[in-house]
């Protein structure tokens, strides 16, 4: 059961790695990036490392995320629903 949910983890880090590269909107490849790093995460954890864990969850999924969808909306590539 273990060696299948690794397996599982590691098909679905390359999928997102090789998605967002081949993302053809901006918000999508952000999207996927984040996904990317939030299985990151759970594999770092399953390796029991649960501070690069946490860290990677809180860098690499949440605030760089964030900075990257700020920066899609400060680059006008987000459409404001109102205009």
């Amino acid at each position: 059961m273990s060696e299948t949910f690794e397996f599982i983890l590691i098909v679905a880090l390359i999928v997102c790695a090789v998605s967002a590269l081949h993302a053809k909107h901006l918000l999508s490849a952000v999207v996927i990036f984040m996904a990317y790093g939030l299985v990151m995460a759970v594999i770092w954890a399953l390796l029991q490392s649960p501070d690069l864990a946490l860290t990677e969850a809180a860098v690499g999924a949440g605030v760089t995320g964030i900075l990257l969808l700020l920066t899609l909306k400060k680059i006008h590539a987000l459409k404001d629903k109102d205009e």
